[in-house]
């Protein structure tokens, strides 16, 4: 069976790398990059920086899951701002 876990190399502030995550949040890492008209190194050089402590890869999930998470809650605002002024 094959891992759904891909390891890719990437160059970040300078330095190349290897990242393993899953394809789904390579992907969704791709969609991120391209909203922020930025380059998926872009994207994961500020995570790098910004990260605490854990991995890399690791790091990425969580920007990932939040950078959705804070989509979700900006639609459901939006969803009922727009029910508020026109109910």
């Amino acid at each position: 069976m094959k891992s759904p876990i891909v390891k890719r190399s990437i160059a970040i502030n300078g330095h190349k790398t290897s990242v393993s995550l899953e394809d789904a949040f390579w992907n969704d890492l791709r969609e991120i990059a391209q909203t922020q008209q930025a380059t998926v190194s872009d994207v994961v050089g500020k995570i790098d920086l910004a990260r605490q402590q854990g991995n890399l890869s690791s790091a990425i999930r969580l920007y990932v899951l939040g950078h959705f998470h804070k989509q979700t809650e900006i639609a459901e605002v939006n969803s009922e701002t727009a029910h508020a002024l026109h109910p």
